[in-house]
């Protein structure tokens, strides 16, 4: 996907653009964020790209939401002149704007505009590095875009295709735009079920091999990269930025006195993912839902962790992610806390056997996190020679659905299967 989908200017090379970045706190919405830390999570996620330079934001309190501007007439103006004064080129909405506010605020501000799921998916477009991920962002866009269309074509009347004499009137701009885009998911889908077939066999292949996999996941930025480079000596990007890492990233980890195991770096999870990037990175973060254990990263430090945490569940359960996957809290950052508050946060790990307080950066309890995850998998994995009859088909599938299937020899009566299983795959297997 190229940089001009949300005509972000940056064919000029490095010129930046000048941008501005608006929180609306909507009071009537029950749900929302302490504007604060939200302001400043938004304007992180200007920063995460490099052609962008915010020059300012701000907090908009609203009562309630303008169908046509999102924004009052008064608040119009006054925002108007600040990015006048600022010579702003570029608005970012912290928030969903639809495509006719889009249009009015754009024509009435002079400058261009994007919302929160438009500056994911710039950011998500600028970090793709494999097939899958470039994939990917570009079905998200494309599904972005196809609701924009009314933002696109302003001359919805205009008509191409026929005289109108023989089946009725001639297509529509907007209608041939669309049609465009349904062609152009339906090839990508196309390539796409590929790459994930493929991902699908090399995770069949390590299925064959007793290697058991930890899934790093977590708000993005908490950290995980850093921990991953730190456990594998590997070299994955690690900045103090959002998004960071966008692909999937896999190494081999031998833990002291324990299994050889594979670590697995994730893309990190934000509030308020857009719908689109949420399926279409489903295939990514199939990685997660074949894992053993999940370690959830969090930043120990952040003011929100405690909703950031929150969000990363509600995300791992709409991926589907089985309530008996063994996981971890790991309180990572625990450097950048004050001294009494770190030592309180230690206390409380300490109480709990699921939660791990480390930091990354110094190493702190990183010996202790590698322990529990290897006293966690001691046995967890494992061979065991199974008999079953040809009656018993819907047991075959389950192995087989599970990807623990070793070997599989037909005999007279049923076939005889070697599995390599955990504790937990074999308990689900005796309540079939």
């Amino acid at each position: 996907m190229s940089k001009a989908q949300f005509q972000i200017d940056d064919t000029d090379g490095p010129r930046t653009t000048r941008a501005w970045v608006l929180h609306p706190e909507i009071k009537s919405n029950k749900d929302r964020r302490d504007p604060g830390p939200a302001l400043a999570e938004a304007v992180s996620l200007a920063h995460a790209l490099p052609q962008l330079e915010v020059v300012g934001s701000d907090i908009v309190p609203l009562r309630t939401v303008s169908a046509g501007m999102l924004f009052g007439s008064g608040k119009i103006k006054e925002v108007h002149d600040l990015l006048e004064e600022h010579e702003v080129e570029l608005v970012l909405v912290d928030g969903h704007v639809s495509p006719v506010q889009q249009r009015n605020l754009e024509k009435a501000w002079g400058v261009k505009l994007l919302d929160r799921t438009g500056l994911i998916l710039e950011i998500f477009s600028d970090r793709a590095a494999t097939r899958e991920g470039v994939l990917q962002v570009e079905m998200a866009a494309l599904n972005y875009q196809r609701t924009r269309l009314v933002r696109a074509w302003t001359h919805l009347e205009r008509q191409r295709g026929g005289l109108g004499f023989v089946g009725g009137p001639g297509e529509t701009q907007i209608e041939a735009d669309r049609r465009a885009i349904d062609e152009q998911l339906v090839r990508l889908r196309r390539q796409l079920d590929k790459v994930v077939k493929t991902r699908a066999l090399h995770r069949a292949a390590r299925a064959k091999v007793p290697y058991p996999i930890v899934a790093l996941v977590g708000y993005t930025n908490a950290g995980k990269s850093t921990l991953f480079n730190r456990l594998t000596g590997a070299d994955v990007m690690a900045k103090d930025m959002l998004f960071a890492t966008l692909d999937p990233t896999m190494r081999s980890l031998t833990l002291p006195d324990g299994p050889e195991i594979i670590l697995s770096d994730t893309v990190g999870f934000i509030s308020d993912l857009p719908t689109e990037l949420v399926a279409a990175f489903r295939a990514t973060l199939e990685e997660v839902l074949a894992a053993d254990i999940i370690c959830h990263v969090r930043d120990i430090s952040h003011a929100e962790t405690e909703e950031q945490a929150q969000d990363v569940r509600d995300i791992l359960a709409s991926l589907g992610v089985a309530q008996e996957t063994r996981s971890f809290e790991v309180w990572n950052k625990i450097d950048l806390l004050p001294a009494d508050a770190a030592d309180a946060m230690r206390a409380r790990a300490e109480r709990d056997e699921n939660v791990l307080a480390i930091s990354a950066i110094t190493g702190e309890g990183l010996d202790h996190l590698q322990a529990v995850i290897a006293e966690a998998l001691q046995g967890a994995v494992r061979e065991t020679d199974l008999t079953l009859s040809f009656a018993e088909g819907k047991k075959r599938a389950w192995l087989f659905d599970h990807d623990v299937v070793l070997h599989e020899t037909q005999t007279e009566t049923g076939f005889d299967i070697t599995v390599r299983w955990s504790a937990e795959q074999e308990a689900q297997f005796q309540r079939l």
